[in-house]
C-alpha cells in the first residue's frame, strides 16, 4: 500500500527562512531608500530614473517603448503612464517609429539629459552605499547569479538586456 499523499506545504528550513526574510527586507527597503535619494536630488521615483537612464544610454537617446520597458523592468502600460508624466515635464518626447508605424519611440530631451547627468552621481553613490559597499569583490558575481536566477523564475518569458 502506498503512503497517503498530502498537500502539506514544504516548509522552509531555518536557513531558507533566514534567507527569505533577508531578501524580503531588501525587496521592501531598497526601493524606498533609492526613491528617497532620487526624490531629494531630482524629484524622481526610481522607475522614472530607470526610464531616463535607459534613454540616456541608447543611441541618439532613443529607444522603442517595448525595449525601454524591458530595460526598466516594467510593463508597457506602466511605462506609458510614466513616459506621459516625463513628457509633461519636458524630459522625454514620444514619436512614431519611422521603420514601424505601429511602434512608438521615446527620446530623452536635452532637459532630460541634463537631469540624468546631475542626478547620476548621487544615485551611483546611493547604490554603492546600500549595495556594493556591503559586499566583497567575490560576492558581486554571486549576487548577479542569484538575482538573475530569481528573475528568470519570476518572469521566464521576459527578455532582459545582456548588458545594461
Amino acid at each position: 500500500m502506498e503512503p497517503e499523499q498530502t498537500n502539506a506545504p514544504q516548509w522552509l528550513t531555518a536557513e531558507e527562512r533566514r534567507a527569505w526574510l533577508a531578501l524580503g527586507g531588501v525587496v521592501l527597503r531598497l526601493p524606498t531608500a533609492l526613491d528617497g535619494q532620487l526624490r531629494r536630488d531630482a524629484g524622481l521615483r526610481f522607475f522614472e530614473y530607470m526610464v531616463l537612464a535607459g534613454l540616456s544610454e541608447a543611441p541618439d537617446r532613443t529607444r522603442r517603448m517595448s525595449e525601454l520597458a524591458a530595460f526598466a523592468e516594467g510593463s508597457l502600460s506602466r511605462l506609458s503612464q510614466v513616459v506621459a508624466k516625463l513628457e509633461h515635464r519636458g524630459l522625454v518626447v514620444r514619436s512614431p517609429d519611422p521603420e514601424d508605424r505601429r511602434a512608438t519611440l521615446a527620446t530623452l530631451t536635452d532637459a532630460g539629459w541634463d537631469l540624468v547627468v546631475r542626478t547620476a552621481p548621487g544615485h551611483v553613490e546611493a547604490v554603492r552605499t546600500y549595495v556594493f559597499d556591503a559586499l566583497t569583490d567575490a560576492q558581486v558575481p554571486q549576487l548577479t547569479a542569484v538575482a538573475e536566477q530569481i528573475l528568470q523564475r519570476t518572469d521566464p518569458q521576459h527578455e532582459r538586456p545582456a548588458d545594461r
